[in-house]
């Protein structure tokens, strides 16, 4: 099961950038597609703050107004017809996504500069490494492999 979920979190974060993000989350089970837009969200906001170094001074501003857009796309899907599992796939996506926001939220107010501060290593950072083939989270200085497991969600498929 842990390979088969690596698979195809594998195959969800390399589809990621195909369609948008909305439609996207349908062609995954929960655990990937929530993982995958984890790995995207560290991916993209490690993007805004290499272009702020680069002295593009709206980069997470720019970033923020694009969460916020795909925030209220999945809160409209929330308002139409779903299945019972897709209705609790894409609440539990909300549920992160509005914490991400919070955290780039507060990564402008402390006028953050660059990757390396303080209020953007200490968040739990998932990114997929090539080399390995597998996901990692990291906090901090500390690195840990994802391990896969069950998460909770009655239907994983």
């Amino acid at each position: 099961m842990r390979k088969t979920l690596r698979s195809c979190l594998n195959e969800a974060i390399g589809n990621y950038e195909e369609k948008p993000r909305e439609h996207w989350i349908f062609d995954y089970p929960a655990q990937p597609a929530l993982c995958g837009t984890q790995i995207w969200w560290t991916t993209e906001v490690n993007h805004a703050l290499a272009r702020l170094e680069e002295g593009y001074d709206s980069a997470l501003k720019d970033y923020q107004r694009k969460q916020i857009s795909q925030l209220n796309a999945l809160i409209s899907l929330l308002l139409g017809d779903l299945t019972p599992g897709d209705r609790q796939k894409i609440m539990t996506i909300c549920t992160i996504d509005v914490h991400s926001r919070d955290v780039v939220h507060k990564m402008i107010v402390a006028k953050v500069e660059n990757a390396q501060a303080f209020q953007w290593q200490s968040q739990l950072r998932h990114r997929w490494d090539v080399k390995q083939n597998d996901c990692f989270g990291n906090i901090c200085d500390a690195q840990f492999r994802y391990q896969y497991e069950y998460l909770g969600t009655p239907h994983v498929w």
